[in-house]
């Protein structure tokens, strides 16, 4: 990779890399050799869990750890971890295998999330815990600061839509898979949520059937006028 691209990606997360092999071998799926990411991913994601959850401890002072838990898992789940991937527009420096290229892996939920997950163990051991916490809390900040305790905003997508169309004496969605892709291993899934009361479906992808289901629902809720 070139030292502009780096430098560039270096910008969009904010640290510079006193070791930019780190952030190449962050970037690095298992698809494009045997010298990967998946080490930097483990670390990374004990770290993410353990940052964002002292987080969730300072700002809910009075919360129940059921409470903190589900936001936590709500921060840190793989569609917000790609989220902020495609903020960073990861997918344009992901080095990817030519299978993962040819399929749209740049895409993928999951290699996003992993990559983010990568890039925070690289930080770790590039500077310590110390740079490492920082750069995690403001990546998350707006994130943070839009949660609440509330128990509807913490129910998942798929609830909050079937209790919405209960409550208004609707027929209840239907989920259809309408394409999978990838090796069994590491598969995409497409998924179309169908609602009476919708003119056209929506739709959803995720690294699992339910994954896709829920993004199928989010986008659902939205349409309806739910979530804006």
């Amino acid at each position: 990779m070139k030292t502009c691209q780096l430098a560039r990606l270096q910008r969009k997360l904010g640290y510079e890399f006193s070791d930019p092999k780190l952030l190449q071998l962050a970037l690095t799926h298992r698809s494009f050799g045997s010298r990967n990411n998946e080490r930097l991913e483990f670390l990374g994601d004990s770290i993410v869990n353990f940052v964002i959850a002292q987080a969730l401890y300072e700002r809910f002072a009075d919360a129940r750890e059921g409470q903190l838990s589900r936001l936590r898992a709500r921060m840190v789940r793989g569609a917000t971890l790609a989220e902020l991937g495609r903020e960073m527009e990861l997918g344009d420096f992901l080095r990817l295998g030519s299978g993962e290229l040819k399929s749209g892996g740049f895409r993928r939920e999951s290699i996003l999330a992993d990559a983010v997950e990568a890039i925070i163990g690289a930080i770790y051991l590039d500077a310590g815990m110390a740079v490492c916490h920082e750069r995690i809390r403001s990546w998350f900040a707006s994130r943070l600061e839009q949660l609440t305790t509330g128990d509807e905003q913490n129910k998942d997508p798929k609830t909050r839509l079937q209790e919405y169309l209960q409550a208004r004496q609707q027929s209840l969605p239907k989920y259809q898979v309408s394409d999978i892709q990838g090796e069994a291993h590491e598969q995409h899934f497409s998924v179309i949520c169908t609602i009476e009361c919708l003119a056209q479906p929506a739709t959803g992808e995720g690294s699992s059937r339910r994954g896709a289901e829920q993004q199928a629902a989010r986008y659902a809720l939205k349409m309806l006028g739910v979530d804006h």
